[in-house]
């Protein structure tokens, strides 16, 4: 049997081909009845969009990629699923890629994996350096998640800064003092674990308390095995934190493993909260207090400006690079999330 075309739903409904086209382009100026009409033709036929025709007549493939650093981190395969949901919203396929966090792959990512099979690049980086920015002058167009590396690329991420300020003011307001952030950096260099420890040291600050250096505890990778690896280095040691800021729900469900083994209590001896508000956070004993970034809006806020950027350099009259002078920077809305890890923490025996 022939594949049903669009003339076919148009007789079968009673209108024009133009009428059943505005209906599949969800044109606004289409009246309920004649919507319901053609949706029944097309459901009866069991009509398809022709999506390698539409692509090809647009000098596109319909394919985007999404690059994460480890599809196995709960935040990036839930970032994944709101992407793709976005994605086919918009009849766009989405090719995931892990980059490992390897630079040399991250910058094949953002030359489009030396090939023209994808329209555009959804990266979230953790090494590429500015100058490997500088250097995308081509193809394909690219949108970053996280931390802003300062040049001509879009960009959508949550204010980290702040979010880490507001996780530890919270902290603060329990009346917690021996706060440690687990995975907090103050090199110097631009990222997430980056802003996040500036946003610590800010609500310190803001509290008139000093900050020490020793209260960040670096960690290898921002797996559960890390953050309960430096939970115990620094409980070896003899130190007793009443708080804990973990820059991931990864090493927060580390960090309540760790202090279980110690017999501390969460929250009554150490209150601890996390980021990102992973699924697994709900279901932890206690159950995680974290940040909880918008992964819907950044899902499809990313999206919609590649789209535009797809858009204008696929436009007839398009020149030059596909990055716009102009490239957008998109913060997302945050919240915090509290659970059982600091809710009730006032209660307290004093140093355990």
């Amino acid at each position: 049997m022939a594949r049903p075309r669009i003339k076919d739903v148009a007789r079968h409904a009673g209108v024009s081909e133009k009428t059943v086209s505005n209906v599949l382009n969800d044109y606004v100026h289409v009246s309920d009845r004649t919507r319901r009409v053609v949706q029944e033709a097309i459901d009866h036929l069991g009509y398809r969009i022709n999506l390698a025709g539409r692509h090809l007549r647009s000098g596109r493939t319909g394919i985007i990629a999404l690059v994460v650093p480890e599809l196995d981190v709960p935040y990036f395969a839930e970032l994944a699923r709101h992407v793709v949901r976005e994605a086919e919203k918009r009849s766009l396929t989405v090719l995931i890629h892990q980059s490992g966090g390897d630079r040399e792959r991250e910058k094949a990512a953002l030359a489009g994996f030396g090939s023209d099979f994808v329209d555009g690049v959804i990266l979230s980086p953790l090494a590429l350096a500015p100058d490997d920015l500088r250097a995308h002058t081509g193809p394909p167009p690219t949108v970053l998640l996280g931390e802003l590396l300062n040049e001509g690329a879009d960009h959508v991420a949550i204010d980290n800064e702040r979010a880490a300020r507001e996780a530890t003011e919270h902290l603060l307001a329990l009346g917690r003092r021996r706060i440690l952030t687990v995975g907090g950096r103050n090199d110097g260099c631009v990222g997430t674990a980056q802003a996040r420890t500036r946003g610590f040291r800010l609500a310190l600050s803001g509290a008139g308390l000093p900050y020490d250096p020793a209260s960040l505890l670096p960690v290898e990778a921002f797996h559960m095995s890390d953050g309960a690896d430096a939970v115990r280095r620094v409980l070896a040691s003899g130190a007793r934190p009443d708080a804990l800021l973990c820059l991931n729900d990864q090493l927060a469900l580390g960090a309540l493993r760790a202090l279980h083994g110690y017999g501390a209590r969460v929250p009554e001896d150490v209150a601890v909260i996390g980021f990102d508000h992973v699924e697994g956070g709900r279901f932890s004993v206690p159950s995680l207090s974290t940040v909880a970034p918008d992964k819907e809006a950044v899902a499809r806020v990313a999206v919609d400006l590649l789209l535009h950027r797809i858009e204008e350099a696929t436009r007839p009259d398009a020149t030059g690079s596909p990055a716009s002078e102009h490239p957008q920077d998109r913060v997302v809305a945050h919240r915090l999330v509290l659970r059982e890890s600091t809710e009730g923490a006032a209660e307290r025996d004093g140093v355990w």
